[in-house]
């Protein structure tokens, strides 16, 4: 997930800097997430709604999920959701840390 550092509630309430910083952000997260996972697309979606913080959701699109809910885009999201599986919490700490390394490196 990429979100700005302020609470802000859509893309409008952005100051330039927070805007200029955003674009090679996202660009940065979705490339370290398709490198690490080789998966065949990377989802960018805004999620907001709210009173809640907007955030963009960086999420690989694996083959084998495609596969397994047999759909893809925001069909397999919302499958996601609905399947309700728990998160690996051991999976996605080492994940996060693949990805700082590989961020630092750019």
């Amino acid at each position: 997930m990429v979100k700005p550092k302020r609470h802000v509630l859509r893309v409008a309430d952005l100051d330039e800097t927070e805007a200029l910083e955003m674009g090679p952000l996202l660009r940065s997260t979705a490339a370290a997430v398709g490198e690490l996972t080789q998966a065949s697309q990377v989802y960018v979606c805004l999620w907001s709604h709210g009173p809640v913080h907007i955030h963009y959701v960086v999420q690989p699109a694996l083959p084998k999920t495609i596969a397994e809910l047999e759909m893809y885009g925001p069909w397999m999201q919302a499958a996601m959701f609905e399947h309700g599986q728990p998160l690996d919490l051991d999976g996605a700490a080492s994940f996060a840390e693949r990805a700082r390394a590989w961020l630092a490196g750019c």
